[in-house]
């Protein structure tokens, strides 16, 4: 048993088949097929179920897989270790983001290229991906790094988190709509929405989830007929007088004479937070720790945050 079968298994059963863990690994995937069944052979039982649209691991593989992941772990561990004797830094940071997330915050790919200048050695994987999904990579050691939403100043179990953006949720209404009138320049009533077509992000982002809480206080649950991934999406299909779209403020992305207006929501106030967010006891490896502390330096934090949480 060789470390790179078991290392093409775990791709494999990450990436769901072998065409895509043959790209990851820079393999052709015949070869990858075939390793894959010289590992199966020597086990004596097939690993991986290739039955359906996607590879799965069997029940065998299934309890192959987290000691494969050790044996990885241990090998890239003591490379690590020398490493970090040596001076030099390499290895594979997972670094996930919700979509728009970093745009607003810092040029992210001007980021990313001045980490690769410094420390060429690491390799770098980004991804997009809902608040939701990525918390709970986050736990499962699947992410090292993100950059997510959250409704919530106080990081969920097992996360730390700094906070990077703390803004209020705004209404943007086109030109000539009724709630114009209604909020007066005092600010928009959550409760004015109630009966209201809602344009806004999907569910497993923090701003979906700072709307659903937000109604839930005011007594009604919101009614989106529009989700987008993009806020300047959201911005265009409310000038079209499709619904309310419900942003942080500042980012509606409308073009110029559009003529959309952004109403403060109050009563009560709801907030889009974006928070940089890791594992409660750090990243594992030296690469990732090097990436969240350039992180922590080009991200901005809110005046009047409280700084890191875990």
């Amino acid at each position: 048993m060789e470390l790179r079968q078991l290392r093409y298994f775990v791709s494999v059963v990450e990436e769901g088949g072998f065409t895509r863990a043959a790209a990851r690994l820079h393999l052709a995937q015949p070869g990858l097929s075939a390793q894959i069944r010289r590992l199966e052979r020597e086990v004596g039982e097939p690993l991986l179920d290739r039955s359906g649209r996607t590879v799965t691991p069997t029940e065998v593989g299934r309890a192959v897989l987290p000691y494969a992941r050790a044996a990885l772990a241990a090998v890239d561990a003591v490379r690590e270790t020398v490493d970090a004797y040596t001076g030099l830094l390499r290895g594979r940071v997972t670094l996930g983001t919700v979509s728009g997330a970093a745009g607003h915050a810092f040029d992210i790919a001007a980021f990313l290229a001045d980490f690769h200048q410094d420390h060429p050695a690491v390799e770098v994987a980004l991804t997009e991906d809902t608040t939701e999904r990525m918390q709970a990579a986050l736990l499962a050691g699947e992410l090292d790094i993100a950059l997510l939403g959250t409704a919530s100043d106080v990081p969920p179990p097992g996360t730390a988190f700094r906070m990077v953006l703390d803004v209020p949720l705004v209404a943007v209404v086109a030109p000539g709509d009724p709630l114009l009138a209604r909020a007066a320049g005092t600010g928009l009533p959550l409760a004015a929405l109630r009966d209201r077509p809602l344009i806004c992000l999907p569910r497993g982002t923090g701003v979906r989830a700072a709307l659903e809480r937000g109604c839930a206080q005011a007594g009604f649950r919101p009614r989106v007929t529009f989700e987008a991934a993009a806020p300047h999406v959201l911005a265009r299909l409310a000038a079209r007088g499709l619904g309310v779209a419900v942003l942080p403020a500042g980012e509606d992305g409308a073009p110029p004479g559009d003529g959309l207006r952004a109403l403060r929501i109050v009563e009560p106030g709801i907030r889009g937070r974006l928070a940089l967010a890791w594992q409660a006891a750090g990243p594992a490896s030296p690469a990732a720790r090097a990436l969240l502390d350039r992180l922590r330096d080009a991200l901005p934090e809110p005046s009047g945050c409280a700084g890191e949480r875990s």
